[in-house]
């Protein structure tokens, strides 16, 4: 299972075309918008929200709601486009009227000067209009396929915020993603504990009067995944590699850590390692989940637990020192419409970047080409790994 996505932050549409998706799983659109309506929302968002209303529309490879097994293409138009229409007009030359917003002073922490550096741009805006982070508007919709793939396999997952600038938004002692589902929908920042949302509403607040930013942790679990997917046999197959990538290609992810994560690196290992247990009704199974459901680049049946950490946006309002690129004068960087924390979407795209994950490797382990018959596959794995 392949993916790719395309299109600017400003351009006419986001489109995105997934390979590899059995024939026989059907699709709810409705729930694949309500994950991008999920997207655009949490507190701290900026104003291109109340612009854009996501939807996604399906123009190839699915039929009356069933996929087909070919590529399944997604649009996912940018309202805000009709404000753009000829300073990000694809065919049109430049004139002096439609390049009016260029970008010559680039932001410290983001792409703009380094991807002009490497693709020669003279304006930074044909860096910036890439590097968006709109782009992970079409990545929650190939996710939301991607899940309800998982779930046609009984594999659940689910991302929320465990702090915002150091605030904690509280522990959840449980893995079970039904009920971390549900704690985290009674507020507007994926928190587990509701309690603690006056506090950082109030931190989020005090970033926006200065002008700043603010990043945070997010913490993505997934449950139902059978032992023995992914590898050890090279570097490449390795499951928690494949996952670190994935995550860490999303916007402003510094870090990635599973299970415990860097924690482990200051206690022995008779505290670390997940002592092994068997039973003729659940097979093998671990004491603990300190290690995250992964040993050797492999699932090991427990609960895969990942979190990522999110550095602030680099869009400040109240912006550092940069050098314009064509005068090399000293000047403050460029401002552009912004958030002042993304934390609570991110927790959202770190969810799908994990769900589709999951999804190549599974079809990469199963046959892929119809739904039923993958699922004989599992189903009839699950039970040779209980009687292994």
């Amino acid at each position: 299972m392949e993916f790719m996505t395309a299109g600017e932050s400003h351009g006419p549409q986001l489109t995105g075309v997934i390979t590899g998706i059995p024939a026989g799983l059907a699709l709810d659109v409705a729930a694949i918008n309500a994950q991008l309506a999920k997207r655009q929302a949490g507190y701290g968002r900026g104003a291109r929200q109340k612009i854009e209303h996501d939807h996604v529309q399906i123009v190839g490879g699915v039929r009356h709601g069933i996929t087909m097994g070919g590529p399944i293409a997604l649009v996912v138009a940018n309202r805000d486009h009709d404000h753009w229409q000829a300073i990000m007009d694809p065919v049109a030359p430049a004139t002096p009227e439609n390049t009016l917003r260029q970008v010559q002073r680039p932001r410290a922490g983001h792409a703009d000067l380094v991807g002009g550096q490497k693709y020669g741009h003279r304006d930074l805006r044909n860096v910036l209009e890439r590097s968006s982070a709109r782009e992970t508007a079409m990545k929650v919709a190939i996710g939301a396929i991607c899940e309800q793939l998982l779930a046609a396999l009984d594999i659940q997952l689910v991302g929320y915020v465990q702090s915002v600038g150091g605030h904690a938004g509280g522990e959840v002692a449980t893995a079970d993603v039904a009920t971390i589902r549900a704690a985290t929908a009674t507020n507007d920042l994926r928190i587990v504990d509701e309690t603690q949302v006056p506090a950082i509403h109030a931190a989020i607040d005090d970033a926006r009067r200065a002008g700043d930013t603010l990043g945070g942790v997010i913490r993505v679990v997934a449950t139902g995944l059978p032992a023995g997917i992914g590898s050890y046999a090279t570097a490449t197959s390795k499951l928690d590699g494949q996952l670190a990538a994935a995550v860490m290609s999303i916007n402003a992810i510094k870090g990635v850590a599973f299970g415990d994560g860097f924690a482990v690196a200051e206690r022995p290992g008779s505290t670390v390692m997940d002592a092994i247990t068997w039973d003729a009704q659940q097979g093998y199974q671990r004491t603990t989940n300190n290690l995250g459901g992964l040993e050797g680049g492999m699932t090991n049946g427990m609960p895969l637990v990942l979190t990522a950490a999110m550095k602030p946006i680099p869009t400040l309002y109240h912006p550092l020192p940069s050098v314009n690129i064509e005068t090399k004068e000293v000047e403050l960087a460029n401002v552009e419409r912004s958030d002042t924390t993304a934390i609570v979407p991110a927790s959202l795209v770190v969810e799908m970047a994990v769900a589709i994950t999951l999804a190549q490797a599974l079809c990469a382990q199963f046959d892929d080409s119809n739904l039923e018959r993958m699922q004989t596959q599992l189903a009839a794995y699950r039970e040779e790994l209980r009687q292994f």
